[in-house]
């Protein structure tokens, strides 16, 4: 009782200081219509008349372009490069264009590439940008949208196209968003696996598998298979490499190509539909079967065989099989090199990563168990849309408490929000240390809470935050960061579409690498960048000679294309300041992993309002706590500025992420 009168005073502290008031608030030119967080802090929010990037810590407006009839799926990053592209239609002056984020300049456009840019991959010491297009992908969430996407391959530092390629047919495309009474909606390709460029090959995941050699555009490699089994999206593993193969999934095996040759060397068959895919030493770890997304309504669905499979890489031979997981897997972990963690509908399963042999299972008795991972003191976390508890798995029948568990044991009893469901006590399960429940809210419209739930859920697998997978384990994991970090898809503003399986089994690849290659202001700035440890910094000059020289020839921004440029327009010594503040900010997220697991609920009294928790996933803790009641579906957090923002008709507004 005194635990939860001194949370309640804690509460109603925050609500006096905080009130729910914006941190900042902006007004823009129209409704806002989209917005997105960027790797340097930048928020990028379109309306019908206008693109503006804001500075996410402050609010203040660093440039605006007008422009008209841009939406959700307009604007894509170019991952570890300080550009964006922006696709503008404008009948048949429809283009291309590569901005600076940081100033809005134009840098090169190309009036050869129309339809908007849904997926990339770039290599920027090679020079190489390939971007996958679709034009006129909008429609109806329920009914079938297919498209046949056009690859083009570019010179990242001036745009010329060196080769496009057209896909042979059409696939089968997902809608950006999903909810009753939408109208027409913007579709995308989130369902597939993004391009990849390794070893000068090009490797698409569209109509199957196929790599092309990434200059001339010649075809090397091809298998045709149904990517989306059932209208379910990604239901095809991701691929992973090692020194040797890269390893593709499809039709029920997995195929290990040769990185030097472009052959297929071996395959292992029938396995299933390979959902999930890790290299430990010489053994390819797959998950087979799992929960997906209907690409339809975009529910959650079963799909089996369920299991863990481990072949040997040098040859294709399956090691092991294990076949005793019930619907509703989950994805997997490594609780260490040795031991394999996975969850299904009702259990937690340990296998021996050598021989696949069951080391344990106790139930978990999580309502509907989406993803499991590693906390940092080592405690399996598994949990679902609204509850998360937390297992020792070091040895199951072991009742010597650490004192991290000692420590936070009595959190079974503290948290005041599990409504009419309690956790079961120790005594029920010895392995059980806490366990933490936010149901979503009971007012308001219930398929808008539940988005909103869900994409509150969904915030933690943002940052790759697994603290430990196969990923980790692997030697030469840094460089398999660095190359699987030069891809783009929408997923990485559009999370929330997916179920929550298919988050967590990406979450561990969404790096952020500390390499960077500038175009921009930042390009024609030197002298901030000694000012950033930690970052390694590439400017043109590294990559092509004389590349700075025609970017800034090859297109002047009028007054109309930039206005309101605040990096244009202030004092070289406050110039570089900004500059380095944001690199700086790119330097933390390069560094930040997911701490807090985000939960959309009714608050408690003295509250009587709706708002987000967030759970602290290694102590079981309430320890954050956003008052905003009605968020907008698509809003999202910064967390290397401990913000959250949201639109609210014309205005963006931000509100403090509030440490407990």
């Amino acid at each position: 009782m005194k635990v939860f009168v001194l949370l309640a005073c804690l509460l109603c502290f925050f609500a006096a200081a905080a009130n729910a008031q914006p941190v900042w608030q902006m007004n823009l030119d129209g409704k806002v219509l989209f917005y997105q967080t960027t790797d340097f802090g930048v928020l990028i929010a379109g309306t019908d008349n206008s693109l503006y990037a804001v500075d996410g810590r402050t609010g203040e407006a660093l440039w605006r372009k007008q422009t008209r009839g841009l939406d959700e799926t307009s604007i894509t990053p170019i991952p570890a490069t300080d550009l964006i592209l922006i696709s503008i239609d404008e009948g048949d002056r429809s283009r291309v264009e590569a901005v600076d984020l940081l100033s809005g300049a134009t840098l090169w456009r190309s009036d050869k590439i129309k339809g908007d840019v849904l997926q990339l991959a770039v290599e920027p010491e090679q020079d190489l940008l390939a971007v996958v297009l679709v034009k006129k992908a909008r429609g109806n969430v329920g009914e079938e949208l297919k498209r046949k996407p056009i690859v083009h391959v570019l010179r990242l530092s001036d745009g010329d196209e060196l080769w496009k390629k057209e896909l042979d047919s059409d696939v089968e495309m997902m809608p950006s968003r999903f909810g009753e009474n939408l109208g027409e909606v913007a579709f995308t390709l989130d369902n597939y696996r993004p391009p990849l460029i390794l070893d000068g090959r090009l490797f698409l995941f569209y109509e199957g598998a196929t790599s092309f050699d990434a200059r001339t555009g010649k075809e090397k490699e091809r298998e045709r298979f149904k990517i989306n089994e059932n209208g379910l999206a990604l239901t095809e593993a991701d691929p992973v490499f090692d020194d040797k193969y890269l390893y593709t999934s499809g039709r029920g095996k997995v195929r290990a190509v040769n990185r030097r040759s472009g052959e297929v060397e071996w395959e292992a068959k029938d396995l299933g539909v390979a959902a999930e895919l890790a290299i430990v030493g010489n053994v390819l770890y797959v998950r087979t079967g799992g929960q997906f997304t209907r690409i339809k309504d975009g529910e959650t669905e079963n799909k089996g065989a369920f299991g863990i499979s481990a072949i040997d890489t040098r040859d294709g031979k399956t090691l092991w099989r294990y076949k005793g997981a019930d619907k509703g897997l989950t994805n997997f972990v490594f609780s260490d090199a040795d031991t394999i963690l996975i969850a299904d509908r009702d259990d937690l399963i340990a296998l021996g990563a050598k021989d696949g042999k069951r080391k344990f299972k106790f139930e978990h008795d999580v309502d509907r168990a989406q993803f499991v991972l590693i906390n940092e003191s080592g405690k399996a976390v598994v949990g679902g849309r609204d509850e998360i508890a937390a297992f020792a798995v070091q040895s199951p029948k072991s009742k010597v408490q650490s004192r991290f568990e000692a420590e936070t044991s009595d959190l079974k009893f503290q948290n005041a929000f599990y409504g009419d469901r309690r956790p079961k006590t120790i005594d029920e399960n010895p392995n059980e240390i806490w366990r933490v429940k936010h149901e979503a809210p009971s007012r308001g419209v219930f398929r808008v809470v539940a988005g909103i739930a869900l994409r509150a859920t969904a915030l933690y697998f943002r940052y790759g935050g697994l603290a430990t997978s196969a990923l980790n384990i692997v030697r030469g994991a840094n460089a398999a960061r660095s190359v699987l970090s030069l891809r783009w898809s929408g997923l990485k503003t559009r999370f929330s579409s997916l179920d929550l399986t298919t988050l967590a089994s990406s979450s561990a690849k969404n790096y952020v690498t500390n390499r960077i290659s500038v175009f921009g202001i930042a390009a024609r700035t030197p002298n901030f960048l000694n000012r950033i440890n930690g970052l390694q910094i590439i400017t043109p000059s590294n990559i092509r000679s004389n590349i700075v020289g025609n970017i800034a020839n090859r297109v002047a921004p009028t007054r109309a294309e930039v206005q309101e440029s605040l990096l244009d327009r202030i004092d070289p010594v406050r110039q570089v300041e900004k500059l380095s503040d944001y690199f700086l900010r790119r330097k933390r997220l390069a560094e930040i992993r997911g701490n807090y697991m985000y939960f959309y609920t009714d608050l408690p009294k003295p509250f009587d309002r709706k708002g987000l928790i967030g759970v602290n996933v290694h102590t079981g803790k309430d320890a954050r706590f956003v008052l905003t009641s009605e968020p907008d579906p698509g809003f999202t957090t910064d967390e290397t500025v401990g913000l959250l923002y949201s639109a609210d008709g014309n205005k963006m507004q931000a509100f403090d992420v509030l440490e407990r």
